[in-house]
């Protein structure tokens, strides 16, 4: 099936991305200040960029792991059904846990992933989301910290994809089909 065509347009660009990183960081550092070692999780794979510059962020002793859960596909609307493709290599049991989102849209990711860790018995968990979209949130949840609340567009850059695309854009840029007149 061929790609539909699409320009991106600029909705936030690496300064301010980067201007928001800083702050955010230090709100998660005096929030884990007493901490023996942060256990920083991403939810692969749109968190990568956004996580490697929060961990640069923090003086804090960090441990990083992944956890892979898809609701999405390739397509552009969430299919509600979270699957994990890959769990943390290390247990959390008793450890400070911080889990890095790209986007929260209707929720399904972040709740799934937050129960599934809950369950594992934490010190703390707390998280973090560069994106919110609020207009499109079908569950009760919320990231304890955010970067940025947007309208309900289609985004890709650092990190976000559009089908295994755009992720290596160094702003957030809303996807615009051209087919769409």
């Amino acid at each position: 099936m061929a790609q539909r065509p699409y320009v991106i347009d600029m909705m936030i660009s690496a300064k301010q991305i980067a201007a928001r990183v800083e702050e955010l960081s230090q709100d998660i550092q005096d929030e884990f200040s007493d901490t023996e070692k942060l256990v920083v999780v991403g939810l692969l794979r749109g968190s990568f960029v956004f996580i490697a510059d929060v961990v640069r962020e923090l003086d804090l002793p960090v441990e990083v792991d992944f956890l892979e859960a898809s609701s999405y596909g390739d397509g552009t609307e969430s299919s509600r059904e979270v699957r994990i493709l890959k769990d943390l290599r290390g247990e959390i049991a008793g450890r400070d846990v911080l889990v890095v989102e790209d986007i929260v849209d209707t929720g399904f990711t972040l709740k799934h992933v937050v129960g599934l860790l809950k369950a594992r018995s934490p010190r703390k968990l707390k998280t973090i989301a560069l994106l919110d979209k609020p207009s499109r949130r079908e569950v009760d949840i919320s990231a304890d910290w955010t970067g940025f609340e947007i309208p309900d567009e289609f985004v890709v850059g650092y990190g976000i994809d559009f089908a295994q695309r755009d992720r290596n854009l160094p702003h957030i840029g809303k996807v615009r089909f051209l087919d769409e007149g």
